[in-house]
């Protein structure tokens, strides 16, 4: 039996010990991690018109009523 509650506690104590914290890092109020590119800045060199007519134009395709009455 006491075999049986220390193999318990040890589970326990390396099941707490094995967290990994999952937060980024905040320096001075702000976030310190790696900074993700928006679409148009990485597909459309950082042109956000030519990103933002290819996003309606996309749209307009999908519209069923330009599609069936064409």
């Amino acid at each position: 039996m006491k075999k049986l509650m220390v193999a318990i506690a040890l589970g326990l104590l390396l099941a707490g010990c094995l967290e990994v914290d999952q937060h980024p890092e905040w320096i001075r109020g702000e976030y310190a991690g790696k900074e993700d590119n928006r679409h148009y800045q990485a597909r459309f060199h950082n042109d956000r018109l030519s990103w933002s007519a290819t996003i309606q134009n996309r749209n307009q395709k999908q519209n069923e009523y330009n599609r069936a009455n064409p």
